[in-house]
């Protein structure tokens, strides 16, 4: 192929980059600017222009999907010399060079590679013999070591950096101890001669440290690099990185500091913000034109995202027209938010004649898919949930619900079994399965062995155990009798240990599970005030929701399938583009999430949260959000997100519940004081516009002192004149959230 041909599909930026040869290079590939059709031109313009050997091309992605897709559309476009690349994800690249060369670090051939569940079966065995762990999750204790490995720290740098970074408490679990059945769990992989996930790229960064030689042989498979997602690598990618490229420096990463959105799993935006410090001679190439959304969308994303000072200054220009402006809907409460997302996906599927995957609703936690579900099964609306399950399908529901079966039903021996050890009560599978036996024998139910549980398990500690769950199961049994359906759902939520045993876990997966349970309760006190029902009324209800005779809501786990309307949150809709989006739950604790504003680099992670869930959007947006909210049982009032902002008035059009405009006459005063126009000179905290203290205007990233708790960074601003609120992060006295006309705020 010609270099005209290769080079005619694409922009001019696209063109600088793909004619890019030797040295660094930092692509700043924005949203739908066309990323990997550039990386593709680039790999097919190096062999047909450069006489580069593909044996000397490698290309490293996040998915083996990912890895495949590149490679296939490089082949389709020079042919065979496409089959010798190297294009894979950073797990199989060090994989194969440990099944080579693993030996040089102790690693015999035909290691074993340890899953998920072969790291929980080992730390369950070892948590025995670490005083003081024995009741710890080992889930969480997998999560702490696996960001240790994802750090590069081993045993000895976790007890160092791991105070500095998390303190002496670490989930729940003193980190001394943590360290130390770190120190055995090493020993038992290479004992078992056996790797887990992590330690595929930790020993691949050892090898190379020990062994240069390997690593320049593997550096000849490697004189081209290409590296995509740069944004999300994590420590122990960004050293690979840079061992692989130490030699020829040919290494070109791709990605958007815009849209790094993983931190809970370990990635650090600095990696590609700190690009050009790394390689100062680095040429930078920025994608900019969009080809997926039209320009109000992209006014919107722009706005916010300028508000973020961990960035590298780019805007995405469209290639589409304006389109329709980006609508802001305010729901009375959450249940008025799902009606009307279902309302408008009816009224423009009939307008429109479109397929209902044309439509996308995403949102920040899964818990907010509860009333979702139900407002689109109401209508008839088929949907599915990607990356996840329908509500009612959770684990943590059908655990809790199943403790409400087992103590209003003695004879339903599946939610006693299902309950026995959840939370984890030292109930093993051996002692399960003898009374499971007895029961059997005795042709009695399952909760009458647990009744017998002294006879049944005598002389095991079991039969403490189960002999106190028992009692448990009775006071539920009392309590399902005496008290409100939300009181009783309360009252097992903290009588079984349940929500306590993942408020411990402290995983970024146990605080999902939280806000499901949270939900529940929701629901629960919902139902109780529409219906006054019972207990066992609500079970019933539940079980027709989670059924699948009934379910409008498909829970699949990627690919699409029929044609359904697609719910996620927003970490679960990167890569992915709808034609029409609505982003709901557009509220402070929601988006910034209540558990990311103590520090400024979370409400900036929140911030390019809400940005990739914008840019999703192709024709048309909604941004929903609600007065008041129920949360832990009880209807709250509710704030606008902080983010909203950040949007000019001018790029969003208020609408009523039929998606008719509304003009400044008929928004309502709550928007008006939403909607403030942008601030161009310092205002006093007393007057309207943007607070300031000293002459320093107050809008994000600005040191101030407190009388009282000394210096900190704002890392939020909402309100104005009088009622101007900021949250401030001090360096002593954590987050606080501060009137400013009553702060005393000084700058520091």
């Amino acid at each position: 192929m010609s270099p005209d041909e290769l080079l005619a599909p694409l922009n001019e930026e696209q063109r600088a980059a793909v004619e890019h040869f030797e040295g660094p290079a930092l692509v700043l590939a924005g949203a739908g600017s066309g990323k990997t059709r550039t990386v593709v031109h680039r790999i097919a313009y190096l062999l047909s222009q450069h006489d580069v050997l593909p044996q000397q091309v490698l290309a490293v992605t996040f998915t083996n999907k990912a890895a495949g897709e590149l490679k296939e559309r490089v082949e389709t476009l020079i042919g065979p010399p496409g089959r010798d690349l190297w294009v894979s994800t950073f797990h199989s690249a060090c994989l194969r060079v440990l099944r080579s060369y693993g030996e040089r670090v102790d690693l015999k051939p035909g290691f074993a590679i340890y899953d998920d569940s072969d790291q929980l079966d080992l730390l369950k065995e070892l948590l025995g013999s670490v005083r003081g762990l024995a009741e710890a999750n080992p889930r969480a204790v997998r999560g702490v070591i696996d960001r240790a490995k994802s750090n590069l720290w081993g045993p000895e740098q976790l007890a160092s950096e791991g105070e500095r970074v998390w303190g002496r408490i670490v989930a729940g679990m003193p980190l001394d101890l943590v360290v130390e059945l770190y120190q055995r769990y090493q020993a038992r992989l290479r004992r078992s001669n056996a790797v887990d996930f992590n330690d595929i790229l930790g020993r691949t960064v050892e090898l190379f440290d020990a062994h240069r030689d390997v690593l320049e042989r593997v550096q000849q498979r490697a004189v081209f690099i290409h590296v995509d997602e740069y944004q999300d690598t994590n420590a122990a990618q960004y050293r690979l990185t840079h061992q692989l490229a130490d030699t020829y420096r040919n290494l070109m990463v791709v990605g958007d500091p815009d849209q790094s959105i993983y931190a809970f799993r370990g990635a650090d935006v600095r990696n590609i913000l700190d690009f050009r410090r790394d390689y100062p001679d680095a040429a930078v190439y920025r994608l900019e034109l969009n080809y997926r959304s039209v320009g109000s969308v992209l006014s919107v994303a722009n706005a916010i995202i300028s508000h973020n000072q961990g960035r590298i200054e780019k805007s995405l220009k469209p290639v589409k027209g304006e389109g329709e402006k980006v609508r802001l809907y305010r729901a009375a409460d959450h249940r008025a938010e799902a009606d009307f997302v279902a309302r408008t996906i009816e009224r423009l599927k009939a307008e429109r004649d479109l397929p209902f995957e044309s439509f996308a609703v995403l949102y920040r936690t899964n818990a907010q898919s509860r009333v979702l579900e139900e407002s689109l099964r109401r209508a008839g609306i088929p949907a599915r949930i990607v990356g996840g399950v329908g509500f009612y399908d959770r684990r943590e529901v059908k655990d809790v619900l199943s403790y409400a079966r087992a103590a209003l039903n003695p004879a339903d021996d599946v939610a006693w079994r299902r309950v026995l050890n959840r939370p984890k009560r030292g109930i093993g599978a051996t002692s399960e399965q003898n009374l499971a036996a007895w029961a059997a024998r005795n042709g009695a139910p399952f909760s009458a062995a647990c009744s017998n549980a002294s006879e049944v398990l005598s002389g095991t500690p079991a039969a403490k155990r189960v002999t106190e769950f028992t009692e448990l199961m009775g006071d539920l049994t009392r309590a399902a009798d005496e008290l409100p359906a939300a009181n009783f759902l309360k009252f097992v939520y903290d009588a079984s240990g349940y929500v306590e045993a993942l408020r411990n876990e402290g995983t970024h997966e146990a605080e999902g599970r939280l806000e499901n349970l949270e939900e529940l309760l929701n629901a629960v006190a919902e139902w109780q005030e529409e219906t006054g029902g019972s207990v066992a009324e609500f079970l019933d209800e539940a079980a027709l929701l989670g059924s699948n005779d009934d379910r409008a809501v498909e829970a699949v786990n990627g690919e699409m399938v029929d044609d359904a309307v697609t719910l996620m949150t927003l970490h679960n809709a990167k890569g992915l583009e709808f034609p029409i989006v609505f982003l709901v739950g557009m509220e402070e604790n929601l988006i910034p999430h209540r558990s990311a504003t103590a520090s400024l680099q979370e409400i900036e992670e929140e911030r390019r949260l809400l940005y990739v869930g914008v840019t999703r959007a192709q024709e048309e947006l909604y941004l929903v959000h609600c007065e008041s909210r129920m949360q832990f049982g009880r209807t709250e009032p509710t704030r606008p997100s902080r983010f909203l902002e950040d949007v000019p008035p001018g790029s969003l059009q208020e609408t009523d519940v039929f998606g008719q405009e509304l003009d400044r006459r008929q928004a309502s005063k709550f928007s008006r004081d939403v909607w403030r126009p942008p601030v161009t000179t310092p205002a006093p905290a007393s007057g309207g516009g943007a607070p300031s203290v000293g002459g320093l205007t107050l809008r994000g990233g600005e040191r101030v002192r407190h009388p009282k708790f000394g210096v900190g960074t704002v890392v939020g601003v909402t309100g104005e004149g009088a009622r101007a609120e900021v949250t401030v992060v001090f360096e002593q006295a954590g987050a606080k959230r501060l009137l400013v006309k009553y702060a005393g705020l000084s700058a520091a």
